[in-house]
């Protein structure tokens, strides 16, 4: 994450072009061949094309390995056993496992971090650039918004993921060098951004750009999220960001249709990544996310096959009375997780034979139990008459802000602020479309529970609602839970009884400590190497 020279040169033909003008010429006019990024970036036109391609580049960030990288290593989502034990000796396992393989080194560790921080480092350019222009320019204001917005998000993930991080702003680059920060002033920048953003974006916009609703939605997350050492986590905050985002234009739809790619972009939809089955469109998550057994029924052209990468925990696909989340008469439990592998007259158990040679022991076989449901893709089968016929072309739409979560996230901070009867209502609107908006009174919450009794069962409720959709981690380190949980639920955490407490943040890449000069060894996070 080297930050780039201020200066960019615009290629050889103008070097090239400069050889026929005289030395004296050349010493008498500024020069041809090297612009300054304010001059680049600060117009409006350029900033929007480099917009357009930092939203692309951003959106690929939610598919294939970059959707399962952050999705396992929870007590959500883990890797197939194949992944988890065998593959590459269990390198892929480390995630789950944490363990002695889960180092600066690892490949998933240093690809969500090299990922993201050109995406940072182009937005931080866009942004000083614009920023003279931002009280006089509305077209520049808009864009400096829509950059703040990608900037805080990916921000956001970053300390979350590693914990302390380098700030990227061009304004303040001497003071702040390419040197980790403290949480206070890394999540000052992500409020700011974000503040930024929803004081200024436009109330509605194209599919795939955000408004100010979403920024205001990330915003309520952001003071629910800013560790309480920073004084910046604020309940009262948060309400107010979401209440204006329940209160707006959204609504919720039937459960069917959130990912239903006959109905994207919803009414329910506050920002949505677009896909399609075309490369370099599609998303690829059902390649990941399916099942091998199906795979060797129908090869690629099986919509639900796939290889294994993430799967739902025990805890997260069993009923209540096995231990798990699912309540009877609950529609996203079928939603969300495939328990049926039966495809045009053959089932997939009935392959797994042919799998003998992954060398998987019966207790951990898992190509048919359940699998995460979400991101298939009816489109990319053989049946389905579009020609298709192979899963890596899965490309339904991620509605990643949507208002069911928003909901959810209101209702807790009501909750905080001591309103909990008024957080139960929230919470049953989100509930009742869970029963088809016909939900029994037993399903109901009730107004008397108190207050630690909803903080409890809001986070399992929150992936009843958003199971798949890469909420939980952030959602289990906000709220300190964890360590506590992984270890319990994930079932390699729990077997491996290697997870530490630490293991909430992964390590900081070698790569960055070997490249960056103000990042060294003794700034690794604690019990990594």
């Amino acid at each position: 994450m080297k930050l780039h020279n201020k200066i960019i040169t615009m290629g050889v033909a103008a070097v090239a072009a400069l050889s026929m003008v005289s030395c004296n010429d050349f010493l008498d006019e500024p020069s041809r061949t090297q612009l300054t990024e304010e001059q680049i970036y600060g117009n409006v036109e350029t900033a929007e094309k480099s917009l357009v391609a930092l939203y692309k580049d951003w959106r690929d960030l939610w598919a294939g390995h970059n959707f399962y990288y952050l999705s396992n290593g929870t007590d959500e989502i883990q890797n197939g056993a194949y992944q988890a034990l065998k593959e590459g000796g269990g390198y892929n396992g480390a995630i789950d496992r944490f363990d002695a393989l889960l180092t600066s080194d690892h490949e998933y560790v240093t690809n969500c971090w090299n990922w993201r921080w050109p995406k940072i480092s182009e937005a931080a350019k866009i942004i000083n650039a614009l920023e003279p222009k931002v009280s006089t320019d509305e077209r520049a204001r808009k864009v400096w918004a829509e950059v703040s917005f990608i900037r805080g998000s990916l921000m956001m993930d970053m300390t979350m993921i590693y914990g302390k991080i380098p700030v990227i702003d061009l304004a303040n680059i001497v003071e702040l060098g390419t040197r980790r920060q403290d949480l206070t002033t890394i999540w000052t920048y992500i409020i700011s951004d974000l503040t930024n953003s929803a004081n200024n974006a436009p109330d509605k916009n194209d599919p795939g750009r955000i408004t100010k609703y979403a920024a205001l939605m990330l915003l309520g997350y952001a003071y629910m999220a800013a560790p309480e050492e920073t004084g910046l986590r604020d309940f009262a905050k948060a309400e107010e960001c979401l209440r204006q985002v329940v209160q707006g234009p959204f609504s919720l739809v039937p459960y069917y249709d959130l990912f239903d790619y006959n109905t994207p972009n919803t009414s329910e939809a506050i920002y949505e990544f677009q896909f399609n089955t075309t490369w370099p469109d599609n998303n690829g998550n059902q390649f990941m996310v399916g099942s091998r057994a199906a795979a060797s029924m129908g090869g690629d052209a099986c919509y639900f096959a796939g290889y294994d990468h993430a799967v739902p925990t025990p805890w997260a696909y069993s009923d209540v009375e096995d231990g798990g989340i699912w309540e009877e008469g609950d529609i996203r439990k079928e939603e969300s997780i495939r328990y049926d592998f039966e495809w045009n007259g053959k089932n997939a158990v009935d392959y797994i034979p042919g799998l003998s040679w992954e060398g998987l022991s019966p207790e951990d076989q898992d190509e048919c139990l359940p699998h995460i449901k979400k991101y298939e893709d009816y489109r990319t089968d053989r049946y389905s008459g579009m020609g298709i016929n192979n899963m890596w072309n899965s490309g339904k739409d991620i509605p990643w802000l949507r208002l069911g979560n928003a909901y959810l996230l209101y209702a807790e901070c009501l909750n905080e602020l001591n309103r909990t009867a008024e957080a139960v209502d929230w919470v049953n609107d989100v509930r009742a479309r869970a029963w088809d908006f016909d939900i029994p009174d037993e399903m109901l919450w009730k107004s008397g529970m108190s207050q630690n009794d909803f903080r409890e069962q809001i986070m399992t409720e929150r992936v009843r609602e958003l199971f798949g959709e890469r909420w939980r981690r952030f959602d289990l380190v906000r709220t300190g839970k964890f360590y506590e949980l992984v270890k319990e639920r994930n079932k390699w955490a729990k077997r491996s009884g290697t997870i530490q407490p630490w293991n909430v943040i992964w390590p900081i890449p070698m790569s960055e400590i070997e490249q960056n000069l103000e990042i060294d060894f003794s700034d690794q996070n604690e019990g990594y190497i």
